[in-house]
């Protein structure tokens, strides 16, 4: 079957590519159309090329409908909506990763089960305790959904810290009990006295070097930073800190996960706890897709939190 995907070229940017699908085999199913999230390693790799370290691959975020099921598959059919693939608009997976999205009336381009499968991830590594105080430090699309888990983990006091006005009033809106900006002149003040009230965790979602140094200048001694968000490339950190300050340092990557998060983000979308409407900010289709993400990487496109391809 023919389709199209995207190809991150080289020296940076991509191009869309017509391809030949085969049924699937063993295993598998073929999943057409539906939509799948533009994540930052997306925005990465379209940045530096294919050949950058870590390069991303042509999407992970994709949810679409069962066009044909595979030998070997049980519990999946035809005009099934579920979880799986990239930016193609048609494409194999393995039945193991085709998650099935109940039924719901929320449109394809909000069911981004994928990177809210990551956020559990973060949530689980908080090993949070009733009455915590926490930080959420950068409030992109990420760590809006961190907030939004947060709010409901019955913390003491919840601070989002970012540096741009609209992230930080969706934070707000989302349960933040306090929001600051960063950006602000007297932020070391500010910073100094979040730290005498005693934050227990921080989630460092920044994936900055100076998101890092502001996680640890705010939690407590003992206190725990949990290592959210991808810096792409070296970082430092001071160790006379770090030790002085016995904290807890953990990695809540997608690859540290404890359980299969998958079905919970599901669950949490379709109870609508976690609402990732106000974040999809952009909605565009396969073949705007380099027009999209250069606008964003050059700072043209302003307000940007979210974007989405439709893969029809």
């Amino acid at each position: 079957m023919k389709g199209k995907t995207i190809r991150y070229k080289d020296d940076g940017g991509l191009e869309v590519i017509e391809i030949d699908v085969p049924d699937p085999g063993i295993g598998e199913v073929q999943v057409v159309g539906g939509a799948c999230g533009i994540c930052a390693w997306d925005l990465y790799t379209f940045r530096h090329g294919a050949k950058a370290p870590s390069a991303a691959p042509p999407g992970h975020e994709a949810i679409g409908y069962v066009a044909k099921v595979g030998p070997g598959v049980e519990g999946l059919k035809e005009g099934d909506r579920v979880t799986g693939g990239g930016f193609a608009t048609v494409r194999n997976v393995k039945a193991t990763s085709a998650y099935l999205i109940p039924p719901s009336g929320l449109a394809d381009e909000y069911w981004l089960v994928e990177p809210l499968s990551c956020v559990v991830t973060g949530v689980d590594h908080c090993a949070l305790k009733i009455g915590d105080r926490v930080a959420v430090v950068g409030c992109g699309f990420m760590g809006l959904l961190l907030v939004q888990c947060l709010a409901r983990s019955f913390v003491d006091e919840l601070i989002a810290i970012d540096i741009a006005p609209r992230r930080l009033e969706l934070a707000d809106r989302f349960g933040a009990d306090r929001i600051v900006n960063a950006s602000l002149g007297n932020i070391d003040e500010i910073l100094a006295e979040i730290k005498a009230s005693g934050i227990d965790t921080v989630v460092d979602a920044s994936g900055a070097q100076a998101g890092l140094d502001i996680s640890t200048a705010i939690v407590r001694r003992g206190g725990r930073i949990n290592l959210f968000g991808w810096v792409h490339g070296p970082v430092t950190f001071s160790g006379n800190a770090w030790h002085g300050g016995g904290f807890t340092v953990i990695n809540s990557s997608p690859a540290a996960k404890i359980r299969d998060t998958f079905p919970v983000a599901i669950r949490l979308i379709e109870r609508g706890f976690n609402d990732t409407r106000p974040l999809v900010t952009h909605v565009v289709p396969l073949e705007e897709m380099g027009d999209l993400l250069a606008g964003v990487v050059s700072g043209e496109i302003k307000d940007y939190i979210k974007g989405v391809i439709t893969l029809e």
